[in-house]
């Protein structure tokens, strides 16, 4: 039997879906992912959104200062999509050589999305100019209301909204964030390479939704859109190791105080920028395909979002480490995936031109 891998390296890779927050919160986290990413794309829902190119410029100023001293890495940011986002706003942030795309909450799908889309077709206009001047979409796929169970979001939001969206603007690029289900995976397949795309995060590749209530509720698992059915969880692993260039690396994570979690109320959202390319390596070995991550991490994205792919490097070592029960966050904690578990990778160094 052969020996295990005792070290891998594989060139930088970007992360194409962060929540980095913002103040203390921002200053808390960003160091995580600085050290592991090259790039990342930064989330646009904050208290109040980032819904204007200028927001984008002074939120990108605060996740630079927010960086350790001598970093490279690259914040990619996002606009928050609304109803009331004109043409002009995509014209200004295809030209503004920092902005990748814009994303789109469905109004009360997740966290602070309460100022997001009630529907896409009245977003018709800032689509078309999207596609004109080849600005990324970057959906939060899911359907909400009354009528759809909370399992089923994905999918009602396939039914409802992709297919009309993808035959309506056929040069608009899109991203299926967070992809969670074998039916999304299906829909990104059967679509060209190079339109439509999908991220996929590490929870959603090693977790289903019973590890929500194993030995009672646990709401440091709680995550938008949700676990999901072991089938689903195997069509994800199939497609991230697959070798398909439509699926890449996002990590959503998001990270929530202890306190915001453990609540009446708890907040969506799993930290995992602490260990962010060490869970996709556990993920890939379990599959036994630790020799398609660097494609999924490191190639993909870079490759859909049409920048360069990176000339650093990243090395991991065969060394367990056990993730920490918490991680200080602003003036609480936070609780990272993983807290109190053993991993067999841990981060040596990244460096390197990215």
């Amino acid at each position: 039997m052969p020996k295990p891998l005792q070290t891998l390296t594989i060139v930088r890779p970007d992360d194409w879906h962060l929540h980095l927050r913002d103040g203390q919160e921002l200053a808390a986290v960003a160091a995580f992912t600085a050290a592991r990413f090259a790039r990342a794309v930064v989330m646009p829902n904050l208290r109040p959104p980032v819904t204007t190119v200028e927001a984008a410029r002074r939120y990108r100023e605060r996740v630079q200062a927010a960086l350790p001293p001598q970093s490279s890495f690259e914040p990619l940011m996002t606009l928050y999509l609304t109803e009331g986002m004109r043409p002009g706003e995509v014209d200004r942030a295809a030209d503004s050589g920092f902005v990748c795309g814009i994303k789109c909450y469905p109004a009360g799908a997740t966290t602070h999305s309460g100022a997001g889309v009630t529907s896409l077709a009245r977003c018709d206009a800032v689509l078309e100019r999207m596609q004109e001047r080849e600005l990324v979409l970057q959906l939060h796929g899911e359907a909400v209301g009354p009528d759809v169970d909370p399992f089923d979001r994905e999918t009602a939001f396939i039914d409802r909204e992709l297919g009309r969206l993808v035959r309506k603007f056929p040069r608009l690029r899109i991203v299926l964030e967070h992809v969670t289900t074998a039916a999304g995976v299906a829909f990104v397949r059967a679509q060209a390479r190079g339109r439509v795309a999908a991220t996929i995060t590490p929870q959603h590749l090693l977790l289903t939704r019973s590890a929500l209530f194993e030995g009672g509720l646990r709401p440091h698992l709680y995550c938008l859109p949700l676990l999901k059915r072991e089938a689903d969880r195997e069509a994800l692993l199939d497609a991230a190791t697959s070798g398909d260039a439509r699926f890449f690396l996002g990590t959503d994570s998001a990270p929530h105080a202890r306190a915001a979690k453990e609540s009446d109320c708890g907040c969506a959202g799993i930290f995992s920028a602490h260990a962010g390319i060490e869970l996709y390596a556990k993920a890939f070995e379990l599959a036994g395909a630790l020799d398609r991550l660097e494609a999924f991490a490191s190639f993909h994205g870079a490759d859909f979002y049409r920048l360069p792919r990176n000339r650093g490097t990243l090395t991991l070592v065969r060394e367990p480490w056990t993730v920490p029960e918490r991680y200080p966050y602003g003036a609480g904690e936070l609780v990272p995936f993983g807290a109190g578990q053993r991993l067999d990778w841990r981060l040596q160094a990244a460096g390197g031109a990215s």
